[in-house]
């Protein structure tokens, strides 16, 4: 038995799902769900009409930092504890006192969010795609055509998640790869083919605020609402631990993968947003652009119709790699809180195909609930603001929920990868930041306010609270316990634990 299988065995669980994945391809997975030619990409437009430039380069520096510290704190308690079941699970092992509870409403945000993320990545994907195919075909953009799109890459997620684990990392790792080269070749055509470029000073520290509010100190609001953009692009990094059951040497590669997915979308990211606003050369124009996509005119504007159309392409298909990786890591969080009961239909859910080693049900599972959040782009024009807002919410409520348990627990035993005497600092500092964003999110993103425009983040996070309340007080907590052991449960069935 690999040191890997004795470690999971200790956290109770049968090796069930298939160890294929290097600390490479762990990396990969996280590095290509924050993907930052998906999400900086298609939520550009965000930050063009909430704060402008500064929210977009500076902002996106300043909230990198901040998120490092959210990832340093995770990754030293994935390294103790590295289970599929992730967050909820971190959860339930730091817990004082009400194990269960907090492994439950840990669970249900990490969910909403997974499936929200999954949902906004492939309806961005549809938006670049839509965008493409208006370039190159000439066909009418239209929020109808734009879902039909969606519909299409999800399901194709939904099919390459079901092949196996093999595929999926031979397909992360290309991902990677194509992030890394693509932003290269971005940054050295902006940088290179357009007659003129932006001045620095404005690319750094222009306001912008098209929001609609007009009060004092409107432009600071919209800074702050703007810095979505690059929150946003920031999550899906816990990945990293979802897969931590499919990994070699999981309590290092895993933390590690957490960690440096981060960090690298910081740099490269940084470099192609400055890249992108310097070679802006019709700011109104490219917000207002028919494509619905404001990048896409920028490429169009600053190096050609053909030449923009190839850089569209580029990140066109690293959002389908970025939406095929977050469906992997939203079926096994969803594959692992099944696996302790605590979704309806669980006995459904928390199946394994015995052929490709995958949740399939799973899989579907999170394809169909990802499609049913995106149906409201159909007739609001703040979907996607919505989506990607309540990503952020359920993601980061579940990310800080563990690390402010690890804080108030003295009995917490690092794993070989641990932060040492700067586990305090950096733990408290995440805690804070996530306070903030969790405000910050849920306002108004414009003005007026409208039934077309509300943001319905609040609402879709109280639905999911609420309910997971009511389950909770109505029944659940009798019977659960929090994160069931697989292995002794197979023993007690009289199965192989071999």
């Amino acid at each position: 038995m690999s040191t890997d299988e004795e470690r999971l065995a200790q956290l109770g669980y049968k090796q069930e799902l298939h160890r294929r994945l290097s600390g490479f391809s762990n990396f990969a997975v996280s590095f290509s769900i924050i993907s930052i030619l998906a999400g900086a990409i298609t939520s550009y437009g965000i930050a063009m009409k909430a704060g402008g430039p500064v929210a977009i380069t500076l902002g996106w520096l300043g909230v990198g930092v901040m998120v490092t510290f959210v990832a340093l704190a995770m990754a030293e308690v994935c390294s103790a504890y590295p289970t599929a079941g992730a967050l909820y699970w971190w959860a339930a092992a730091l817990a004082k006192r009400n194990k269960a509870a907090w492994a439950w409403f840990i669970g249900w945000f990490n969910f909403l969010g997974e499936v929200a993320v999954t949902a906004a990545i492939d309806f961005g994907a549809a938006i670049t795609t839509a965008a493409f195919f208006s370039l190159t075909l000439g066909m009418e953009v239209t929020a109808l055509k734009t879902f039909l799109i969606f519909l299409v890459i999800i399901a194709v997620h939904g099919l390459l998640n079901t092949f196996g684990v093999s595929l999926v990392r031979i397909l992360s790792d290309v991902s990677a790869w194509w992030h890394l080269v693509g932003v290269a070749v971005i940054v050295g055509v902006l940088a290179v083919v357009p007659d003129q470029h932006k001045p620095l000073s404005e690319v750094f520290f222009e306001v912008h605020n098209a929001t609609g509010f007009t009060f004092a100190g409107a432009g600071v609001y919209a800074v702050l609402v703007g810095l979505l953009m690059a929150q946003y692009t920031y999550t899906g990094y816990d990945a990293s631990a979802h897969v931590a059951e499919e990994t070699h040497d999981a309590a290092r590669a895993a933390p590690r993968g957490i960690v440096m997915s981060v960090v690298v979308s910081v740099i490269a990211g940084f470099v192609l947003l400055v890249a992108i606003t310097w070679s802006i050369q019709d700011y109104e124009g490219s917000l207002g652009t028919p494509l619905g996509l404001p990048p896409a005119q920028i490429f169009i504007d600053a190096a050609g119709h053909d030449l923009g159309a190839f850089l569209l392409f580029i990140c066109m298909i690293a959002q389908w790699f970025c939406g095929m990786a977050s469906v992997t890591a939203n079926s096994r969080m969803s594959y692992a809180f099944a696996r302790d009961d605590a979704l309806p239909g669980s006995w459904i859910w928390k199946k394994v195909n015995p052929r490709t080693g995958t949740p399939t049900n799973s899989i579907w599972l999170c394809v169909a609930l990802s499609t049913l959040l995106v149906l409201p782009s159909l007739w609001n024009v703040v979907a996607y603001y919505a989506a990607t807002s309540i990503a952020v919410i359920g993601l980061y409520i579940a990310y800080v929920g563990p690390v402010l348990l690890r804080r108030l627990n003295p009995d917490f035993q690092p794993g070989p990868w641990n932060l040492g005497r700067w586990s305090a600092p950096v733990g408290w500092i995440a805690i804070v930041w996530v306070g903030i964003i969790c405000v910050l999110f849920v306002l108004p993103p414009g003005s007026p306010i409208t039934a077309e425009t509300f943001n319905y983040t609040i609402v879709a996070v109280a639905v999911v609270l609420g309910a997971a309340a009511i389950w909770w007080f109505a029944g659940a907590r009798k019977w659960f316990t929090g994160p069931k052991q697989n292995l002794l449960e197979k023993a007690a069935h009289g199965e192989s634990t071999d």
